[in-house]
């Protein structure tokens, strides 16, 4: 497959959740990809969560459940391993839909809802941090 040229941070859909023009940011210090949550709630097998996006009025605080998902341990840029629940969706970029593994984490101090890291970017994407948007630019044409 051949990869693709992504910037630094860019705009995806994520069509299961059905979440539009979502600001995600490129991190290749990071081997998983995040979403940015808040209230995250186990309870009688079901996940809960609202996602945050003050970018998106239409988005934030919009409240989801998830009966399929997992319990992962992430290490964290100063070595603090954090229990995070992880969950399966997809994510579009450049007008292709790929499976994509999120963990579930507070970010209020963040610019960018969702990060993406190396497990999605590998094999996929070839990242240069001069641009940006590559991906809702081409969308827009």
């Amino acid at each position: 497959m051949e990869k693709k040229l992504i910037g630094r941070f860019d705009k995806a859909d994520f069509p299961d959740l059905h979440l539009d023009d979502i600001s995600i940011k490129i991190d290749t210090g990071a081997y998983t990809s995040s979403i940015h949550c808040d209230n995250i709630v186990e309870k009688k097998g079901e996940l809960r969560c609202t996602f945050l996006d003050e970018e998106h009025p239409l988005y934030n605080g919009r409240e989801f459940h998830f009966k399929d998902y997992d319990v992962v341990f992430v290490k964290s840029s100063n070595g603090i391993v954090q229990k995070r629940f992880q969950i399966q969706t997809h994510i579009t970029l450049f007008g292709k839909t790929h499976k994509i593994s999120l963990s579930l984490t507070t970010r209020q101090e963040m610019r960018f809802p969702v990060l993406l890291g190396r497990k999605f970017i590998t094999k996929k994407y070839i990242v240069d941090t001069e641009y940006y948007d590559l991906s809702f630019k081409k969308k827009q044409e």
